[in-house]
């Protein structure tokens, strides 16, 4: 298990900076803007509160979780990553722990909130994460897992990329709207945005993106779970 803990660690590390960069692309901040809107919309973090962070990257979508004045407590499988959270979150209430989220560090029920940000995709135990993500979260507290889709074009051309030797890719596993709410002892709400394609002209992409959520589609590349502890 060491093993394997230590090779997701070096999947990560090279990421920072091209995590960060594609993000600055244009229809990266498009990706970034519908991801967060609907990430916030479910999670509705209130000052006061503390809200566990689980897979929090590079602190892309912890900051803006932290601009609405919550304490977050955030982990990550990779140290380069949590330090560069870390540093984004600076003059914010952010604790930075190092850790797997098949194995959360923290008791039961301590945690008003628990989010999980495009991480489960590359964990096989899918089911168990979300246990753990239940287990730490207090009674009437909130969880929300985004993850990439099976049913999206993204989809099929990440494993088209997976395919032909993608390293980051290969460890990917994309699961349905089914499957996510089989994730769960409770039923919950499931939406998806990224309705839009790569190439698509960022001019045009906010168009198609609002047709999609219009009509509610399950095709997004991006899918977002909330589920309340019962």
């Amino acid at each position: 298990m060491q093993d394997r803990r230590d090779t997701q660690n070096r999947l990560f590390d090279e990421w920072p900076d091209r995590y960060d960069e594609w993000f600055q692309t244009p229809v990266g901040a498009l990706v970034k803007r519908y991801e967060s809107e609907l990430l916030l919309d479910l999670l509705q973090p209130c000052q006061g509160e503390t809200i566990l962070d689980v897979g929090c990257g590079t602190g892309v979508f912890t900051i803006d979780i932290l601009s609405f004045g919550p304490r977050i407590v955030g982990l990550e499988i990779s140290r380069p990553m949590l330090m560069r959270t870390g540093q984004k979150a600076k003059g914010y209430p952010f604790d930075p722990i190092a850790g797997n989220m098949i194995s959360l560090p923290f008791a039961d029920s301590v945690f008003e909130k628990t989010v999980s940000m495009t991480a489960l995709e590359f964990v096989e135990d899918a089911r168990g994460a979300v246990r753990e993500l239940f287990r730490v979260t207090k009674k009437g507290g909130t969880i929300v897992v985004t993850t990439l889709i099976s049913l999206s074009t993204w989809a099929t051309r990440r494993k088209q990329k997976a395919e032909k030797g993608h390293h980051l890719f290969k460890k990917m596993i994309f699961r349905s709207p089914d499957e996510m709410r089989r994730l769960a002892p409770v039923d919950g709400v499931i939406k998806t945005a990224i309705h839009f394609l790569k190439e698509d002209d960022p001019d045009i992409a906010p168009e198609i993106e609002k047709e999609g959520q219009k009509n509610i589609l399950s095709t997004g590349a991006f899918l977002a779970a909330r589920w309340v502890k019962p």
